[in-house]
């Protein structure tokens, strides 16, 4: 679930409206291609040498899809990795290192703890972990808006989007989780592009191809027959 990563201890940046300030945006801290590079190299050789086991950290099926494989740097050091990586929540950094594609091409890739942290604080100003809230205006399968002005918020919760560094608006689930809304910035990058996604697939991917960031704390999204992105249904998801 969502908010199990939400619990970890990451010094609090934000108060509310649009969270962190200008120059601690994600798209002025993204971490250096050599670090990735130096721990996607780590990550290869390990697998080689452990009969293509990876080094990550073990987590149920409950975990989002972009925090599900945390890079286990215990099993790196210091055979394989001389030292953690600057940007590392390791090390004191703003991002968690994660594994995408684990079956087929194990690549790393980053979230933003700072995200986290934003949407950890949200739930605690909602007091999400003692009751049901409120569920606002329905806005897809699933996904409602935050009725904020009960709660004391003056503005409607929203986050710094690691792509675009625009107000992203949180969600709520009707399972009280917390969700970033990417629909700016897939259509943003859909039309950058001039792609034409499935009707059904997932278009996630779309944001983190160029790019080593992930959407996490997301639901998936399609494209409806204009080709914008939509929130993807059940009904959507089986008939593709």
């Amino acid at each position: 679930m969502l908010k199990r990563l939400l619990l970890l201890a990451i010094p609090v940046l934000f108060l509310s409206g649009c969270f962190y300030p200008q120059n601690e945006r994600a798209e002025n801290q993204v971490a250096p291609l050599d670090q990735l590079n130096m721990v996607q190299t780590a990550v290869d050789q390990y697998q080689k040498e452990n009969e293509g086991l990876l080094p990550i950290k073990d987590r149920d099926q409950s975990y989002d899809i972009y925090v599900k494989h945390p890079v286990d740097f215990d099993k790196l050091q210091p055979r394989y990795l001389s030292e953690l990586p600057g940007s590392s929540f390791e090390k004191g950094g703003y991002y968690q290192y994660v594994l995408m594609d684990v079956e087929q091409n194990p690549t790393v890739k980053l979230v933003d703890l700072r995200t986290a942290e934003v949407l950890k604080d949200l739930r605690i100003r909602l007091n999400i972990q003692d009751r049901t809230l409120p569920l606002g205006e329905k806005i897809g399968p699933n996904v409602y808006k935050i009725a904020y002005k009960k709660y004391g918020l003056d503005d409607y919760p929203t986050v710094t989007s690691p792509y675009s560094g625009e107000a992203l608006p949180v969600y709520v689930n009707g399972g009280n989780d917390l969700v970033i809304d990417y629909k700016q910035d897939l259509g943003n990058a859909i039309k950058k592009k001039g792609l034409k996604p499935k009707e059904g697939e997932d278009i996630r991917p779309i944001l983190y191809q160029d790019s080593p960031i992930l959407p996490a704390y997301s639901v998936p999204y399609t494209v409806n027959e204009k080709n914008e992105p939509i929130f993807r249904s059940n009904a959507q998801h089986n008939k593709n």
